[in-house]
């Protein structure tokens, strides 16, 4: 009773009684000729030999066995009845040789299989195919046959993994067909190649087609591994043996998705071996790759014994993530690593300022808000540089208060000065959109004040409340200025404009920290926003200000579209829509200076408000 405990164990049980009880209505056991006990016999060999002889598919090394084509022309030439026999030869030899499996996995891959034949015969037989030899005419029941296999597959498969993972359904179909679509339809066609050798010649046709299969896996496991030679190749730093910027880049990128979905902590290092430059300068660049390659087998040793990927990140640069590792964690081993580094003896590094080798790290933790992982790789950059301007061999924590994230910043009223000059292309087109970006500004700034913002999170709100709305350039003017209600189609083209600002300020360097502002800030907090449907926290915390700021304006000035509202009246919606559509942390806080503004938008005299958030 304890198996049936859990949803996946109920599952289980219900699909191998199943596939149990089908398979006993519709098995039987004619007088089967010797000839035909033979070929039985064969065919259950056949698919042993097949999934043991399977082919490897690149790029992720997905198996491709060719059993359900044996299955496929044994049920198109010989019918259901024997198919089932050969089915039952099979699944009870197979668990003879693979006692380390567990038993109940057996008979539930029995099962499946058994629903899975029983279904393709009848859709077979409904649409009128005809069993005994390969035709022309029997094309479609050959499709439906195969469509209804894959089918069952998919989703007996599926519900598995959704039971098992809790993951949305739509996400576990659609990798479950990426994953096999493709096999599946070369599964149809090699059943066919198979039916039509074995009608001619029955065994011998068998044969043929087990050497073939044979080869094949063969000649595939060559070709992978070879691909798998030629990637890890490609991925690795061709002078110290680990992974590549590039590389880096994609598990990074991978484990940074993983680590929000599963709402595990992770960090991510950047370090730099100090005075390198020196180094090789007194003994040139030989020297200097060799000791990057010892520097590099240290950090990789550590690093391993704690399951950390490594890479050379550029020059003497180097990185390290961190799965499930909180920041006092990572700057606990990063001071070990320092401290190993310190006391390891390389050729010449008593030249060195320190008298050893040593290198300065900077470390970030990934957030439920971070936005990407260029921001999460500029944050462990900033970090980095601080503690180097520190005195060198030091770990750095990134602290978003620091001096030394406002002294990396460029000055305001430059970059001010840069967006404005991007904002004017709106002035031949959308004034209204103009000045709607110009009255968002200066709520940016004025709310900036009150809350508890980093220099480097100041700036960003305030210009990225500059040019949020710059991709309404690419919206037609009849839309941007139409009166009454926008189509469905209209609204749709509308809503993409947060898309095209994101691909505007993407060509501008100096703007990419903006684009997370320009991208998000028509995420709800509920998760019912756009373009993404970004959840609470998810999204980052300067774009669920905007969203307040932007609202307000909108619901306070003449729209084409939409009747000014009072500011009280837009008060009392944004205390509605606290928790829904807007953050409620942010809500009362703006508020509250909002309360400090006539209705014509005049600072009232009174003493500036000071909120922690």
């Amino acid at each position: 009773m304890r198996f049936l405990k859990t949803p996946t164990n109920k599952y289980l049980t219900l699909v191998t009684t199943a596939g149990i009880i089908f398979f006993l209505s519709f098995i039987n056991y004619p007088q089967y000729s010797t000839k035909e006990w033979l070929t039985m016999l064969a065919i259950a060999g056949t698919i042993l030999l097949l999934n043991y002889y399977t082919i490897l598919l690149p790029p992720n090394g997905n198996s491709l066995s060719m059993d359900s084509s044996v299955y496929l022309a044994c049920l198109f030439l010989y019918g259901l009845p024997f198919t089932l026999n050969v089915l039952l030869i099979h699944s009870i030899v197979f668990s003879l040789l693979q006692r380390k499996i567990v038993w109940w996995k057996h008979i539930f891959n029995f099962s499946t299989y058994a629903l899975m034949i029983i279904s393709s015969y009848y859709a077979f037989i409904f649409i009128g195919g005809t069993i005994g030899s390969i035709h022309f005419n029997n094309l479609v029941p050959y499709l439906i046959a195969l469509s209804s296999y894959f089918a069952i597959n998919v989703v007996l498969l599926g519900v598995y993994f959704i039971l098992a993972a809790a993951e949305s359904l739509e996400s576990i179909f659609k990798e479950i067909i990426k994953e096999i679509l493709s096999p599946y339809l070369s599964t149809l066609m090699l059943s066919l190649v198979l039916a039509i050798l074995m009608s001619k010649e029955s065994l011998f046709g068998l044969f043929l087609f087990t050497c073939i299969a044979f080869l094949l896996s063969l000649a595939f496991k060559q070709h992978f591994h070879l691909f798998k030679k030629i990637s890890e190749k490609a991925n690795k730093d061709f002078l110290t043996g680990l992974n590549n910027h590039g590389y880096f880049k994609e598990i990074l990128e991978k484990e940074v998705t993983s680590a929000k979905e599963s709402d595990q902590p992770l960090c991510v290092v950047l370090l730099d071996i100090d005075d390198f430059k020196k180094y090789n300068d007194l003994y040139g660049h030989i020297q200097g790759d060799h000791l990057l390659q010892e520097f590099g087998s240290l950090v990789k040793t550590a690093s391993e014994a704690e399951n950390y990927t490594v890479a050379r990140y550029g020059g003497e640069e180097f990185s390290i993530i961190m799965p499930n590792t909180t920041y006092q964690k990572a700057i606990s081993f990063m001071n070990e690593l320092r401290k190993k580094t310190n006391d390891t003896y390389y050729k010449g590094v008593e030249s060195l300022p320190y008298g050893c080798l040593s290198f300065s790290a900077g470390i970030a933790e990934c957030e439920k808000e971070t936005y990407n992982i260029s921001e999460l790789l500029n944050k462990a950059d900033q970090a980095m540089y601080a503690a180097k301007g520190q005195g060198k061999n030091l770990v750095h924590i990134y602290n978003q208060y620091s001096e030394y994230s406002a002294q990396r910043s460029l000055s305001l009223e430059k970059e001010l000065e840069e967006a404005e000059h991007q904002l004017r292309i709106f002035l031949s087109k959308d004034v209204y959109t103009y000045r709607h970006s110009k009255r968002v500004y200066q709520y940016a700034v004025n709310f900036s004040r009150i809350l508890s913002l980093s220099d480097y999170e100041r700036k960003s709100l305030i210009l990225g409340a500059l040019i949020h709305d710059i991709g309404k350039i690419e919206i037609p003017r009849d839309i941007l200025n139409k009166k009454g209600k926008l189509e469905p189609h209209e609204w749709e083209m509308m809503k993409k404009h947060v898309t095209w600002g994101k691909e505007i300020i993407s060509t501008n360097k100096k703007l990419e920290d903006l684009i997370p502002l320009v991208e998000l800030h028509h995420e709800r907090f509920d998760g019912n926003g756009y373009p993404y449907g970004l959840k609470g926290k998810s999204i980052p915390k300067l774009a669920r200000i905007l969203c307040i700021i932007d609202s307000f304006d909108a619901m306070t000035t003449e729209r084409p579209y939409q009747k000014t509202k009072t500011f009280n009246e837009a008060i009392v919606e944004l205390r509605i829509c606290s928790g829904k559509q807007f953050d409620p942390q942010f809500v009362e806080p703006f508020i509250a200076m909002i309360k400090q503004f006539d209705d014509t938008g005049e600072i009232l005299e009174d003493e500036p408000l000071v909120v922690n958030c």
